[in-house]
């Protein structure tokens, strides 16, 4: 009798542990998800996350954590924001995704030493596959392709955060601020503009702003397909 007790219990033991196992596992998401995340201490901010799923839906969130406490600048403070990756955008993350084998191997260059740029992860997951890279640079066309617009994506909403703050603060600032978002527009280190086309349109609106201020915020609304008034 206490031969099948002991049987029973071991029997019930082994399937909670496997149950508590399965439990702690990562779980794969119900559709594709793609996640960029830098760190580097001398940026500003230091460390970036930005995840978009298959449908668009994107989450970006900063944070500076090697900061004193007493942060001077806006951009130093924790921030987060949810917004939609323009299609184009998002299919073609997902077709660099799929050039680089979904992130799966090594493609941090290593030939000789290169200079620091921050530690850049990338990840996907779907229902069949969960893989991850870090890398510094990558000579993978596919690779530098897609952190360059996630790092597009970044200026622009940190930038969107500064224009913001300025409105309220230093309203003279703002051309000097919009005029160094249109010279990043020109070279292609902004991306996803309708991401912060509120603030712009809200600027343009604003009879307090200077006017060359108005009309830059008036242009770099046109490049993000965002009408003018």
């Amino acid at each position: 009798m206490n031969y099948w007790r002991c049987r029973i219990f071991l029997m019930l033991l082994v399937a909670l542990t496997a149950r508590a196992q399965e439990q702690n596992q990562p779980q794969n998401p119900a559709s594709a998800t793609i996640t960029f995340d830098l760190f580097w201490e001398a940026a500003t901010p230091q460390n970036y996350t930005i995840t978009v799923d298959s449908l668009g839906k994107t989450r970006y969130a900063s944070r500076s954590p090697a900061r004193p406490e007493d942060k001077a600048l806006p951009n130093d403070e924790d921030y987060q924001i949810e917004f939609t990756l323009s299609p184009a955008s998002r299919d073609r993350l997902f077709e660099l995704a799929k050039e680089a084998n979904y992130f799966h191997g090594d493609f941090n260059y290593k030939q000789h030493a290169i200079a620091n740029t921050g530690k850049k992860t990338l990840s996907y997951a779907d229902p069949a596959r969960n893989f991850t890279t870090i890398y510094n640079w990558s000579e993978n066309k596919a690779i530098e392709e897609i952190t360059r617009v996630f790092q597009g994506i970044s200026n622009t909403l940190q930038h969107g955060r500064r224009l913001q703050f300025m409105r309220r603060f230093d309203k003279l600032g703002l051309e000097k601020e919009l005029k160094g978002m249109e010279d990043l527009a020109q070279n292609h280190n902004l991306a996803e503009l309708q991401a912060i086309a509120t603030t712009l349109q809200n600027i343009a609106n604003d009879s307090s702003v200077l006017n060359v201020a108005r009309q830059r915020a008036r242009r770099l609304l046109a490049q993000a397909g965002s009408p003018r008034d």
